[in-house]
């Protein structure tokens, strides 16, 4: 469905014994739909980056990556983006909420930027699933980094989109809410036939697999 071939990023520097660096080295990955892919890895390994490229966020230096057969980055930026609020959904690793709004509004933002009015009992739905449906009508202030994270979750399942795309998706939660979001993360694969791609420094990711990837100083190896 996902398909990433020989994609590279590469940074051009102005100082130090060379003049660029690699944070991805000609990656290879492809992501079905009903399966999770975890890809795992230190900090600073490129894993944000290939992720970055894999959402149509981040033109590769080289290589293709396509749904479907179609090249991501053939695509104009209206049509990219249209692609992206319609068939890739990102879960950020950083926060991502619109303060301005209601947690409820927040899930419910995909649609509406989409010029669609969105299924408040859809988003509800999931704000009940993730646990945090009594925070619906809060403001995003009011919310810790794990109701914020949880959040994140709900508005990217709400989406609805072929493709989830996760970076650090348990971050900022305890041992029972990573539990949850992980099962949820594979539901959306196992039950409503996404394609999923978790990037985790979690341990506890890795048993939620169908796919294990590792990153290492911009080199992606499947592990198994």
């Amino acid at each position: 469905m996902l398909k990433a071939e020989n994609v590279s990023m590469r940074y051009f520097r102005k100082t130090g014994e060379a003049n660029h660096f690699y944070a991805v080295r000609e990656a290879s990955l492809g992501l079905n739909a009903g399966e999770v892919a975890v890809l795992t890895g230190r900090s600073g390994s490129g894993k944000t980056t290939l992720l970055h490229m894999l959402s149509g966020l981040l033109t590769p230096t080289s290589g293709t990556v396509t749904l479907d057969g179609a090249d991501l980055y053939g695509l104009k930026d209206g049509a990219l983006s249209r692609l992206r609020n319609q068939r890739l959904s990102v879960i950020p690793q950083g926060r991502s909420a619109v303060d301005t709004l209601t947690v409820l509004e927040n899930v419910l933002l995909p649609a509406q930027l989409a010029g669609k009015p969105g299924d408040r009992a859809a988003a509800e739905r999931w704000l009940n699933t993730l646990g945090i449906l009594a925070l619906a009508d809060a403001r995003t202030g009011e919310l810790s980094g794990g109701e914020l994270r949880r959040m994140a979750i709900a508005r990217a399942l709400f989406q609805d989109a072929e493709v989830l795309l996760a970076d650090e998706p348990t971050g900022d939660l305890d041992d029972a809410n990573t539990a949850l979001a992980l099962s949820v993360l594979q539901s959306a694969a196992k039950e409503r036939g996404k394609a999923v791609l978790i990037v985790s420094h979690d341990s506890e990711a890795s048993r939620y697999a169908d796919a294990l990837y590792r990153m290492d100083g911009g080199t992606l190896e499947r592990v198994e």
